[in-house]
């Protein structure tokens, strides 16, 4: 068995294919960035309007109302402000904890599928690479049978380096979506921590009031 032979044979299939493989991760690239900006969309607020409400609500014992304004709410602070609200009857470490919680839960919900674009943005460059080596190993194989000429290398050198051209053209954009979408997530999470500990705050006040009472 000539594994060289082998090798050669596969890399004389030349680069159409890994041109196509990238048209689809450019698809799935795409497909990701479409979902995760749709995701995203609202889920960061203006956290010092909502802790200024809830503050009020507390010391009005109106927390029922501030679950009915803000129960559809779609940003992560306020969903994580409130999971904790609704356990403000059952002392701090369980309004801690279930805000802890919630904050894991909706940081799975936006990792999902980054992951996606990070893998694009690191590998595809060099599945392009690899197409491109691969198309210069036809066409210098070509050319053995035909004929070498200056016009024939240049043309053959130029369309297999197409598929580099094309790994970076779907790997820059997957960078620049997953930076942006980290950021949105680390934005997000901030105001939640931001809310978490307000929430803390307003309940250990009203607990030093009570005792105090």
């Amino acid at each position: 068995m000539d594994l060289t032979q082998y090798f050669v044979d596969f890399s004389l299939l030349g680069a159409d294919w890994v041109l196509w493989l990238l048209v689809g991760l450019s698809i799935a690239s795409v497909g990701v960035m479409i979902d995760r900006g749709l995701w995203f969309r609202q889920r960061d607020t203006d956290t010092d309007t909502f802790i200024k409400e809830m503050r009020s609500a507390v010391d009005r014992q109106e927390l029922d109302h501030l679950q009915k304004k803000y129960g559809a709410s779609p940003a992560v602070p306020i969903q994580v402000a409130l999971r904790g609200l609704a356990e403000f009857e059952h002392g701090a470490e369980a309004v801690a904890e279930s805000m802890h919680g919630e904050r894991a839960r909706w940081k799975k919900q936006a990792e999902k599928n980054l992951v996606v674009l990070g893998t694009l943005g690191n590998n595809v460059p060099f599945i392009g690479l690899f197409g491109t080596v691969l198309g210069i190993i036809k066409e210098l194989h070509d050319l053995q049978g035909a004929g070498a000429d200056a016009a024939n290398v240049m043309g053959g050198l130029s369309s297999a380096l197409v598929a580099t051209a094309i790994g970076l053209l779907v790997a820059i954009p997957a960078v620049i979506a997953y930076n942006y979408f980290q950021r949105r997530l680390k934005v997000a999470l901030g105001g939640a921590d931001e809310c978490a500990h307000a929430v803390l705050t307003a309940h250990h006040s009203r607990a030093h009031a009570q005792r105090a009472a």
